[in-house]
């Protein structure tokens, strides 16, 4: 079974997340922050991180530079999931490594089909 690493501060949207990943097939794994992210990735890297940008301790993009650094880091697909929406955010977070990028609010349909593009599903 694929994993998705969900990543953000709020429980809130963790948990919708969660919900709607593993409606797709994926284990979750989640983490409030990037430090506890990337602790979980050290572990066992996961196909697919849904990650939140403004986050304390470690943002969205800091996690997003250490992933790509582990062993196998860049075989990670990573879809920002955050309210950050200007062109110059989108740009900058793809530049870096995102394979894709979410608004907030998102729902099911958004996310599949950022999965799908990703070859993610089945």
């Amino acid at each position: 079974m694929k994993t998705c690493l969900v990543v953000d501060d709020s429980r809130v949207i963790r948990t919708v997340a969660r919900k709607i990943v593993e409606e797709l097939g994926f284990a979750v794994v989640e983490a409030e922050d990037g430090v506890v992210a990337l602790e979980k990735s050290r572990e066992a890297l996961p196909d697919a991180v849904l990650l939140d940008w403004n986050m304390p301790n470690m943002d969205g993009m800091e996690y997003m530079k250490a992933l790509r650094a582990l062993p196998g880091g860049e075989a990670v697909r990573i879809v920002f999931c955050t309210t950050e929406n200007d062109m110059r955010h989108i740009q900058e977070a793809l530049a870096e490594g995102a394979d894709e990028y979410i608004m907030k609010p998102f729902d099911a349909e958004i996310v599949k089909t950022k999965f799908d593009l990703l070859g993610l599903t089945e």
